[in-house]
């Protein structure tokens, strides 16, 4: 089986983004956005997806780092799960943390569609804006080629809502992109086919 590896660069006038993910790695990161909250969130993709991380991001603006880094590592996944043969494609995942339940869903099934239902009582959960958690998984799903539901059931507390999040779409992504040996190399998908 190919190595499912990718980096993307990304370089704009508001940003300096750098990606490199191995889907079958083994949960280790080196991430650094400049953004302690947005960090410690991207590392629970990394631990509990069971990917291979590095990112490098730093720009003035928050909002631009975060969309950019949503939309390098969108492209990242859809470019290292290549033709998509034989992965699972359809998983979700239902997490705790503490007082906070979260449930995410995903189909790679290169239809692009979000649906996001998570509200914070603050307006930052530490040094990150808490609204740019919605509007990066809305990134991240439509650079990736995803269908992604992600609700927050219940919580208190936002930085465990925002945490529980984070974890449920790691382990629905580790899921749908495992291998499943009854189908390898073969597209699943009745159209032979998974576009993006």
């Amino acid at each position: 089986m190919a190595e499912r590896k990718a980096k993307v660069v990304r370089e704009t006038a508001e940003t300096n983004v750098k990606v490199d993910l191995n889907i079958d790695g083994s949960g280790q990161f080196q991430i650094t956005t400049g953004i302690r909250m947005f960090d410690h969130l991207l590392t629970q993709l990394a631990q509990h997806g069971v990917f291979d991380i590095k990112i490098s991001a730093s720009g003035p603006d928050q909002h631009h780092v975060v969309e950019d880094v949503a939309i390098s590592l969108g492209k990242a996944l859809n470019q290292a799960l290549g033709k998509k043969q034989g992965i699972v494609r359809m998983a979700h995942a239902v997490v705790p943390m503490d007082e906070a339940l979260a449930v995410v869903a995903v189909d790679i099934g290169g239809r692009v569609y979000s649906a996001i239902e998570v509200e914070f009582d603050e307006a930052s959960i530490g040094d990150l804006e808490a609204d740019l958690i919605r509007h990066f998984l809305v990134s991240l799903a439509s650079e990736a080629k995803i269908n992604l539901h992600a609700k927050v059931l219940s919580g208190i507390n936002d930085h465990h809502k925002a945490e529980a999040l984070f974890k449920a779409l790691a382990r629905a992504l580790d899921s749908a992109t495992r291998i499943d040996e009854r189908i390898l190399g073969r597209i699943p998908s009745t159209k032979e086919v998974i576009e993006g």
